[in-house]
């Protein structure tokens, strides 16, 4: 997924409402924010990235629905980051408790939260350097756990936060470790 970054500085700053307003008018469009409030816009996945991004998503409801520990986002779902930025990642999930203490309003638009657990997939369209970019965006909003997947390197980043990027080569699998308790994502599908 290609993403491109606008710059309105120099003409408009867009406020929370404007940005939610300008998401909801052209719903055909994702786009984020960063915390600087330069606008990205993303373009749409290739199959093969789709059908990556379903896999990895169903793995988490399943175990998700069985532990019943919190919620699960898709892609689609765009966070207001405590930093100011509106972010949307490939996986989210957020731990029950904090999910409802939002108010149901807060529920039905952005949730102004930064997810427990997030997941970036790297499209071969994508520019690793702001995907790495992205997750220390996360970090510094509260992500607990955090992995950045690069197919086309074979190799997964973990993020935690106050430790080093931790870089495994082509993995067999993910533990949730105490983030996602009892979580182990097996990913060798993936390198091949």
């Amino acid at each position: 997924m290609t993403a491109f970054t606008i710059d309105l500085s120099p003409i408009t700053l867009l406020d929370e409402t404007q940005f939610q307003q300008l998401c909801a008018a052209n719903p055909e469009i994702k786009f984020e924010r960063t915390p600087t409030g330069e606008l990205v816009v993303m373009s749409p996945t290739g199959g093969e990235t789709g059908m990556h991004n379903a896999t990895l998503i169903a793995r988490f409801v399943v175990w998700n629905e069985q532990t019943e520990l919190g919620v699960v986002f898709d892609s689609s779902t765009c966070f207001k980051l405590p930093n100011g930025g509106d972010r949307s990642p490939d996986v989210a999930w957020v731990q029950k408790s904090r999910w409802d203490a939002l108010t149901p309003e807060q529920q039905r638009k952005f949730p102004p939260l930064c997810p427990d657990f997030a997941l970036e997939l790297i499209s071969p369209s994508d520019n690793p350097t702001t995907a790495r970019a992205k997750m220390q965006e996360y970090l510094e909003s509260g992500l607990r756990l955090g992995w950045l997947i690069n197919p086309q390197d074979k190799q997964v980043e973990i993020y935690r936060p106050q430790q080093p990027v931790e870089v495994l080569k082509a993995p067999s699998s993910l533990a949730g470790e105490s983030v996602l308790p009892k979580f182990v994502l097996n990913i060798a599908w993936l390198w091949k």
